[in-house]
């Protein structure tokens, strides 16, 4: 009985409160109707005084122009004419004036102009004959100093090679013939010549240049390379010493640069000389050519 009474009460707590919910879900509702109605008409009387407004203006003008008119219609027929011949007569002086003035300004813009264009001719033209005048002078110039190099220019000196130490040459150049070697015991090309000299005897440089290389050649023995202008090099061989100069160094023509010695071993079996070589372009020639 209890557990029925305690349902009952609480479905009739249920009941309630849905009745209450829908009461105040209705309540609301009533009120955003009633406030969207204000809203409504309050818009409503703004409009109705924006249109009041508006009449009020376009009375005003309409009064205004009422009695601009009855102005004009009071006046006689007298003095309407007056007022007519005096507007006419101001208009035509004004035309006049506005003509003479205008013919006035045309004829100065037209000299203005012409002004402008003649002092714009003439400054064109000093300006082209001082432009030319100017190139005339820079050609001129420049043609002089020209000349002036060409005529301080002197031909180019064909080098000439010195005999780097006094003796007789016991064996010549030989490319395109053989020679027989008293150390190999064969028949072979020789790409210098052999010039006889005493042992320890000063070897001199052919020509001015730079020291390229100081090397003991397995070969031709102690030598040293010498470069020269015009791809020129002059190679000396078989030397006992190179004391005099070291690589990199400049040398003039003349100057010391070694000893004579015996340390060629492809010339071993020979007496104490100097191999010497001159090439050009990388290339052997034969320096009987160049030695003066």
């Amino acid at each position: 009985m209890r557990r029925e009474n305690r349902r009952k009460n609480l479905q009739n707590n249920n009941a309630k409160v849905d009745k209450v919910i829908l009461y105040a879900g209705i309540g609301v509702a009533i009120l955003a109707v009633i406030v969207f109605c204000l809203f409504m008409y309050s818009k409503s009387l703004s409009d109705d005084m924006k249109n009041s407004t508006m009449n009020l203006e376009e009375m005003a003008n309409i009064t205004n122009n009422t009695q601009s008119a009855s102005t004009e219609i009071g006046k006689t027929v007298e003095e309407s004419k007056n007022e007519t011949q005096k507007s006419e007569e101001n208009n035509a002086n004004n035309d006049t004036k506005n003509d003479t003035s205008n013919n006035a300004n045309t004829n100065n813009s037209v000299n203005t102009t012409n002004n402008t264009s003649n002092k714009s001719q003439n400054k064109t033209t000093k300006n082209t004959n001082t432009t030319n005048a100017n190139n005339t002078a820079k050609v001129t110039t420049n043609m002089k100093e020209t000349n002036q190099k060409e005529d301080k220019k002197e031909p180019k000196k064909e080098l000439v090679f010195a005999k780097p130490v006094e003796g007789e040459a016991v064996r010549e150049y030989a490319k395109d013939n053989l020679i027989y070697s008293e150390t190999l015991k064969e028949w072979t090309t020789h790409m210098g010549i052999d010039i006889k000299a005493d042992k320890t005897t000063v070897v001199k440089s052919a020509e001015a240049g730079t020291v390229k290389t100081i090397k003991n050649d397995p070969r031709y023995g102690l030598t040293i390379i010498i470069e020269h202008e015009d791809n020129f090099q002059t190679v000396y061989s078989n030397l006992l010493t190179s004391e005099f100069v070291v690589e990199g160094e400049k040398v003039e023509k003349g100057q010391s640069i070694g000893t004579v010695g015996n340390t060629a071993v492809f010339e071993i079996a020979d007496e104490p000389h100097l191999h010497f070589e001159i090439l050009k372009d990388s290339l052997p020639v034969d320096p009987n050519i160049y030695i003066k």
